[in-house]
């Protein structure tokens, strides 16, 4: 009888202990996030009650699994995992702790900051990442290895392994050396300031917002939600485009080709009219010019302002509709045609300069549709 209560009586209280100091610290951090709604601090360290209920249950059986005197025939086997699941819930506590707590101070620092510097607050957001995942990879190499070590195979060969380590190192290194360059490329990043996530860039053609850095790629999600996933290591080899840098206001351009009767005073003072009824339009600044002309048509350039790049887009896209609209309706000759004529025959072919049709009637020259005859 005692044989079978001992194990009941250590299992299933390693067990009920685990679950009330839980839910007792559970409690407690629930009752200090409920108090202290300034910090998120309380509240995101309740994320790791998994992780903190795994540790105390392994380490509860670890130390009195002895006393329990079960499965006497598998008691190292059975000891190995309970110190491979302790070593694991341990690191996994470690990396919600100091998730928590560097995810509260940066909310601190963006909550002080995010109206008066958007661009530094962007900027702290993509190094506190790229920390938090140099952490966790630290911290779990040094649980895979903690791990390796409690099986004698691994310590005994500890020695051979640290003595071929510089050439495994070399080996390592020139295989790696892809991974390696965007790993550096990612902490130039990082602490370069050269993209942030959140930044409005173009990058082969494509525009959009980087929403993702990590030590080795980074995820730009473009205007029509795609995703493109290029190694960090092009943003520091190519050139691209980042809107974001410095201000977010942004001046744009909208194009016109019309035909030189284009009443160009009119469309300057529609074009005031629509962007005082455009919202996205910020009222900074606004022009328009004739910046080319052809033997057919004359360029006219609209210059725009808006606050970011969203606005910037939707009061381009605005006035240019808007525009074509209004000279549809009001002033369609202003609108680009087409002018044909036909060919002029050289003088031997003429009879005084006309080329007689077969009715004796000499051709007309078509103009902008219309007939004139040729002199």
């Amino acid at each position: 009888m005692e044989n079978l209560l001992r194990p009941l009586i250590v299992v299933g209280g390693s067990v009920v202990l685990t679950l009330v100091i839980g839910w007792a610290t559970d409690f407690l951090l629930r009752k200090a996030d409920e108090r202290h709604h300034e910090t998120p601090l309380w509240g995101l360290l309740r994320r790791g009650r998994i992780p903190y209920q795994l540790l105390l249950c392994a380490a509860l059986l670890r130390g009195s699994y002895d006393e329990a005197q079960l499965l006497e025939s598998r008691r190292e086997g059975i000891g190995q995992a309970l110190t491979l699941v302790l070593i694991g819930s341990a690191a996994w506590l470690v990396i919600r702790i100091a998730s928590a707590i560097v995810e509260t101070s940066y909310t601190r620092y963006a909550n002080a900051r995010a109206h008066r510097d958007p661009a530094r607050v962007r900027r702290v957001r993509t190094q506190v990442t790229l920390i938090m995942r140099v952490v966790s990879a630290i911290v779990g190499v040094v649980a895979a290895a903690s791990m390796l070590l409690t099986f004698p195979a691994f310590r005994a060969a500890g020695a051979s392994l640290l003595a071929s380590a510089g050439i495994l190192g070399i080996v390592a290194g020139v295989a790696a050396q892809s991974t390696l360059s965007n790993m550096f490329a990612g902490f130039q990043i990082a602490f370069g300031d050269m993209v942030r996530i959140g930044d409005t860039v173009v990058v082969d053609g494509e525009w959009g917002t980087v929403e993702e850095i990590t030590l080795t790629f980074l995820t730009v999600r473009t205007w029509d939600e795609r995703r493109i996933t290029m190694p960090v290591s092009y943003f520091t080899s190519k050139p691209f485009e980042n809107w974001s840098r410095g201000t977010p206001q942004m001046t744009g351009t909208v194009f016109w080709h019309l035909d030189h009767t284009a009443p160009v005073d009119a469309m300057r003072e529609k074009l005031r009219d629509i962007l005082r009824q455009c919202p996205a339009w910020d009222g900074r600044a606004y022009d328009l010019s004739v910046t080319d002309t052809t033997p057919n048509t004359m360029q006219v350039r609209a210059l725009v302002t808006a606050k970011d790049a969203d606005d910037i887009w939707t009061v381009r896209v605005t006035v240019r509709e808007q525009m074509v609209g209004w000279l549809a309706d009001e002033h369609p000759y202003a609108l680009p045609r087409v002018n044909t004529a036909d060919a002029i025959l050289p003088p031997s072919q003429s009879q005084n300069g006309h080329r007689p049709s077969q009715d004796g009637v000499p051709h007309q020259r078509r103009f902008h549709g219309s007939t004139r005859p040729e002199r």
